[in-house]
């Protein structure tokens, strides 16, 4: 009978000392739950009072501390569907419970954000992250930066400049810290990609407003990628020597983006992209395999002299290589890294194609190009890339989780410009 049923206060009684206890008695507040329901407690309705929003907290609190982030949104899902909660909604009201409902309920959203990011999910990604505000969630900077440069990533231009305005309007707010400029950088190259033009303005002319700056990088970073696509070396060399005037040191996304303008099929240069890779190191900046594989990919015109200097690359990029898998590597190893990848093997399996071409029409001696030509191409070939795990946890050194998410962002860049060589030679495989 009804009398006999326990009040829903008992359930969230028990259910608030399991979630405070550690250990496997976490887990009893998932039982407490299990009783309550069977007892006739509907979860889609209990958040209308109090103690049916403590026993939904207590669930909450008990799924963040066994990392189960379904049982979690789940919980706070059921909680918005109750009703008699107006002007405020069931979930928020859970969420605001109390700090440690709070703190769970932002660790949940991050941790399944992320979750997302990693799976390419842009569109689950982007309803947690709407999520956060309507239940009184401040979503970090590092949430904001991840749902933008998945969204970007995936190419929603529209979508991306929608949470970048949001993230504003919270920050105007005092809800959030203002976006960082590479954040305006990495949505602008989006809705460059995309053609919205229109966007592109809109997004420069906010930027101006809420940094207080004109944005000169992100013009300049436009300008390099738009002459790189038509393949004009001087016009970027021109864009490096005035952001150096307006004391903007450019970076490795700046000069691999200035190699990709001697990589454009039909107007090839080898020689700049080989002067573009010295020029770098001059200027303390280390290339990566993005930049080598740019500068072998500019070798690939047919010519013997060509083909030397992308022996001469490889042997460069073989010894960078060497280097850090005996010195190790600061920072992420798949960002900074200058360790051959597919692409590069696949660039090298065709420069000793062209080599062989050039022997064949008698511009070398067979048995010369093999023993030295050839030496270093093979080399990057045969590679051996795997590295033991204890080895490679010495290579790599931990990296805040910031600087993961501004690697991403750059790395995004990097991905647009092998998008242009795709566009110009199917041969892009990374």
């Amino acid at each position: 009978e009804k009398s006999f049923t326990p009040p829903l206060s008992t359930f969230a009684d028990v259910a608030k000392a399991a979630a405070r206890s550690e250990g496997d008695h976490v887990e009893d507040v998932l039982q407490v739950l299990t009783y309550a329901k069977a007892a006739g407690y509907e979860l889609d309705n209990i958040a209308a009072v109090e103690t049916g929003r403590e026993l939904l907290a207590s669930g909450v609190i008990a799924a963040e501390k066994m990392d189960n982030l379904a049982l979690g949104l789940r919980l706070l899902t059921a909680a918005a569907k109750a009703e008699g909660c107006a002007p405020d909604s069931g979930d928020d009201l859970v969420a605001s419970s109390s700090s440690a409902a709070q703190r769970a309920c932002t660790l949940i959203h991050k941790r399944a954000i992320g979750k997302a990011c990693d799976d390419d999910n842009w569109k689950l990604a982007v309803k947690l992250l709407e999520l956060m505000p309507k239940r009184s969630l401040t979503p970090a900077t590092s949430v904001w930066r991840r749902v933008l440069s998945t969204c970007c990533k995936n190419e929603k231009s529209r979508k991306a400049t929608a949470i970048l305005l949001d993230w504003i309007t919270l920050a105007a707010e005092g809800k959030a810290e203002k976006p960082p400029v590479a954040v305006f950088n990495t949505v602008v190259n989006t809705c460059e990609v995309c053609g919205e033009e229109g966007l592109t303005v809109k997004v420069l002319d906010v930027m101006k407003d809420t940094l207080d700056m004109q944005g000169n990088i992100i013009t300049f970073n436009i300008a390099l990628k738009r002459l790189a696509k038509i393949g004009n070396p001087a016009g970027c060399e021109g864009i490096l020597i005035g952001m150096l005037n307006e004391g903007l040191e450019p970076n490795v996304v700046s000069y691999t983006t200035t190699i990709g303008a001697c990589a454009k099929e039909g107007k090839k240069d080898p020689a700049a992209a080989y002067m573009w890779l010295q020029r770098m190191r001059t200027r303390d900046v280390q290339p990566n395999y993005h930049t080598y594989n740019t500068a072998l990919a500019a070798c690939l015109d047919g010519k013997l002299a060509s083909t030397f200097l992308g022996a001469k690359i490889a042997e460069e990029m073989l010894e960078d290589a060497e280097k850090e898998i005996t010195c190790g590597l600061k920072g992420s190893v798949n960002f900074k890294s200058a360790l051959p990848d597919s692409y590069t093997q696949l660039l090298a399996r065709q420069l000793m194609k062209q080599l062989r071409e050039n022997w064949r029409s008698g511009d070398i001696d067979m048995a010369l190009a093999k023993s030295t030509t050839r030496v270093p191409l093979l080399k990057l070939v045969d590679f051996d890339k795997t590295v033991d795990e204890a080895r490679m946890a010495e290579i790599q050194c931990e990296v805040p989780e910031d600087e993961r998410v501004a690697n991403a962002e750059q790395d995004y860049e990097f991905t647009l410009l092998k998008e242009m060589h795709k566009d110009d030679h199917r041969t892009a495989m990374v």
